[in-house]
């Protein structure tokens, strides 16, 4: 890239993180002791400002940059993630959000320990709540890596590996000075921004081709090189069984993994009642449905105005297919309008990474310090106040997740996000719904359904393409994979459904009915809710 697009975009960089720092530190000075404030921004939020934070925090890098890449590279079968995405919204609205909201108070493990013992039930959920936040922070931290190496025109692992550490550095700092009340403000911002550089871009893209749908694809087809089957069902999916098993895992995944979601589900304490949970996932549901069906002409346009190879050129894994289409939507290279458009869309692209990884920290955070910390300290032990707990986890998340977004850098961050979105629907829904709609639940069975989920989706990961046997794994050389999808979502979903059915089945332990009826009436009314 050229000088002026570098100077341009840093200066767009810059500008807004020093507006984010900003209201970082406007909130720092008001009271974030208590822990309403940090983890739920008091409960201060209309379900208007909810629903942006809430699209803010689910338009991710891997939304913006990893859907539209996959599409331009490889057609159809890219779309499969958008309208995952935007499907697992209706499974949110009718099953989840109000419920949860009105059983629990920051975190998935309380609606579970609302009816169980608490101690076993938290450290599981917590445990499983980390190992999904971290997994989806990797996938932000490597479409930061590749965005700025994209910027500053190279593509060493020096250029990756600041950036990465900028990064979590600037996510630890919004979390511990600012919580919930700066991230939601931090994503709402970010969800404004994001949604118009991509109606820009869109309506672009359209006037290139003059409104004509039917051209646009047929010219993607074309540039793309697989002719007609670029906009067929097939091309990465469809080669054989083990495809088409990887598809279906996928699909499962997407679709059932945003209910498990741990910074999804903590933005619903942040508004006072349920009911405007619900609205506020009605504004999310509108907000996110116009975005998804913009990155379908985003990577399509990508496709027939840079072409999958020059894509593929750039990123391997088709990271940086929108912020290429920009330039070229802007006039090319070398020219004002492509300077412009391309430094404003990277900057909006890189914002998007610092509000997602943002919200996905303090969920992290919360789950360390509300669950884990508050189960396993020692009885005798000083007691610490949660909130100095938790902006300690961030800065240990941080790191964690930083080292992990090195190892990962050369990966799609949609199919990233595709782990996490498996990791999720495997240990956190099954325990979720278990603990909502079944009346014999018992600990034992919310114990073994978390972990029956979340080890053999971790498990399956490592010995899965992903991770080695592959010239694309993280370990090309290496081979001790025995997993051939690289989902592992149609295994271990199930497992977690059933591990729980099992751990319920065995357990001495007698349902207690009335803690059942009490936790029953609270999700449907509210009744006492927080």
């Amino acid at each position: 890239m050229t000088t002026d697009h570098q100077t341009t975009a840093l200066l767009l960089f810059s500008a807004f993180v020093a507006v984010t720092l900003g209201i970082t530190t406007w909130v720092s000075r008001h009271r974030q002791g208590s822990a309403e404030e940090f983890y739920a921004g008091g409960r201060l939020f209309s379900p208007l400002e909810n629903g942006f934070a809430i699209a803010g925090d689910y338009m991710s890098a891997a939304s913006f940059l990893g859907i539209s890449g996959l599409i331009a590279l490889v057609g159809y079968d890219g779309m499969l993630y958008s309208v995952g995405f935007l499907v697992a919204w209706l499974v949110v609205l009718f099953l989840v959000a109000e419920l949860v909201r009105n059983c629990g108070r920051f975190t998935l493990a309380d609606v579970v320990a609302a009816r169980m013992r608490e101690r076993p039930v938290r450290i599981a959920a917590g445990t499983s709540s980390v190992t999904v936040s971290v997994l989806y922070l990797v996938a932000q931290m490597v479409g930061a890596g590749s965005l700025v190496a994209l910027l500053l025109g190279g593509t060493g692992e020096a250029v990756q590996a600041w950036t990465v550490v900028g990064v979590g550095a600037l996510m630890v700092i919004y979390v511990s000075l600012g919580g919930m009340r700066a991230t939601t403000w931090i994503q709402i911002v970010k969800a404004v921004l994001l949604l118009g550089g991509t109606i820009t871009l869109t309506v672009l893209v359209l006037l290139r081709f003059h409104g004509d749908v039917n051209r646009l694809l047929h010219t993607a087809a074309e540039r793309s090189g697989h002719g007609d089957a670029f906009l067929a069902p097939g091309l990465a999916y469809g080669g054989d069984w083990t495809a088409r098993f990887d598809f279906i895992s996928l699909g499962l995944a997407l679709v059932l993994g945003t209910a498990g979601l741990p910074h999804i589900l903590s933005r619903f304490y942040t508004v006072p009642t349920a009911r405007a949970a619900r609205r506020s996932v009605v504004w999310a549901i509108g907000l996110i449905g116009g975005f998804y069906l913009m990155t379908i002409v985003l990577g399509f346009g990508a496709a027939a105005l840079i072409g999958p190879d020059a894509v593929r050129a750039s990123h391997a894994s088709g990271n940086t297919a929108v912020p290429l289409l920009a330039l070229d939507l802007g006039g090319g290279a070398g020219t004002t309008g492509g300077t412009v458009l391309f430094a404003v869309v990277a900057a909006v692209a890189f914002a998007t990474i610092l509000a997602v990884v943002a919200g996905i920290t303090l969920a992290s955070s919360a789950s360390v310090a509300h669950d884990l910390y508050a189960s396993l300290r020692r009885p005798g032990g000083k007691p610490r106040s949660e909130v100095a707990v938790a902006r300690v986890a961030a800065v240990g998340i941080g790191v964690v997740a930083i080292a992990l977004g090195l190892l990962a850098r050369d990966l799609n961050v949609a199919f990233l996000v595709g782990l996490a979105f498996a990791v999720a629907a495997s240990a956190n829904l099954p325990v979720l719904l278990y603990s909502l709609f079944w009346r014999g639940f018992t600990t034992r069975g919310a114990v073994w359904s978390v972990y029956g989920g979340l080890i053999p989706a971790v498990v399956l990961v490592l010995l899965s393409p992903v991770v080695s046997g592959s010239p694309g794994s993280l370990f090309p050389e290496a081979d001790f994979q025995l997993f051939p999808l690289q989902n592992p979502g149609l295994v271990s979903i199930p497992l977690g459904f059933l591990a729980g059915w099992l751990g319920t089945f065995t357990s001495p332990e007698v349902p207690d009915e009335a803690r059942h009826a009490e936790t029953e009436v609270r999700s449907l009314t509210g009744a006492g809710a927080a």
